[in-house]
């Protein structure tokens, strides 16, 4: 005669959704890091290059003038400094400061892009340099060309944005910096294997003892 067992049985969790958040985490966390790094090292290479070239009117002749990316603007290779140390402090801390971070990660990439897109038209500072040249303020340059540069330099912002966007998103699944050198307790709390509250005998002779009893900030000479 048979029997219905009262013991549940464990149904296996479908694959679709074991282990996908830390996977999604694991894996937002390399792309982050890679989009960041190299889209800092872009803008910061791409802004130093040749923006703009033109001529200036001498005399009878004209002098050739040329203005790179910080001549235009330094915005973009400053927010591009500003979104690699926000790279690295997000794992410096956590919960909603560790959000905080993200986003200014995100926004220094969006306004590097911007600025960089911007300045890829200007004439601004070709002009100047004109007028410099020239002795003459109000000279402009002629034959105005620009160098596909300031779309690298945008382009180094679009990864640091992305970024910023996966550090919002996935940013709370991250690691943070190790906190192995915090003190937790006072002297004593920490030796492995002592109990808590029990301060460990220290041997004067051995060093390694006077050593550990420095570690942990008592007094070796101290008597017991």
């Amino acid at each position: 005669m048979g029997y219905v067992s009262a013991v549940p049985v464990p149904q296996p969790r479908p694959a679709a959704q074991a282990g996908t958040a830390p996977g999604r985490g694991r894996r937002g966390l390399a792309a982050a890091l890679l989009l960041g790094a190299v889209g800092a090292a872009v803008a910061l290479i791409a802004s130093g290059q040749i923006w703009a070239e033109g001529t200036a009117a001498v005399g009878g002749g004209s002098v050739p003038l040329d203005a790179d990316g910080r001549d235009v603007t330094g915005v973009p290779a400053a927010l591009a400094v500003v979104g690699l140390a926000a790279l690295v402090a997000v794992f410096a801390v956590r919960s909603a400061g560790r959000l905080l971070v993200a986003a200014l990660l995100a926004l220094s990439g969006a306004g590097a892009a911007l600025a960089a897109f911007l300045g890829a038209s200007d004439s601004a500072a070709l002009d100047e340099l004109a007028a410099k040249t020239t002795g003459d303020t109000a000279a402009t340059v002629d034959a105005l060309s620009h160098t596909a540069w300031p779309y690298v330099t945008a382009a180094g912002g679009v990864l640091i944005l992305l970024a910023g966007v996966l550090a919002v998103l996935y940013g709370s699944q991250w690691p943070a910096m190790s906190g192995r050198y915090e003190r937790t307790g006072g002297p004593g709390t920490g030796a492995a294997g002592r109990g808590p509250g029990r301060t460990p005998t220290v041997d004067p002779d051995r060093p390694e003892d006077l050593w550990k009893a420095l570690d942990r900030g008592e007094d070796p000479t101290r008597e017991s």
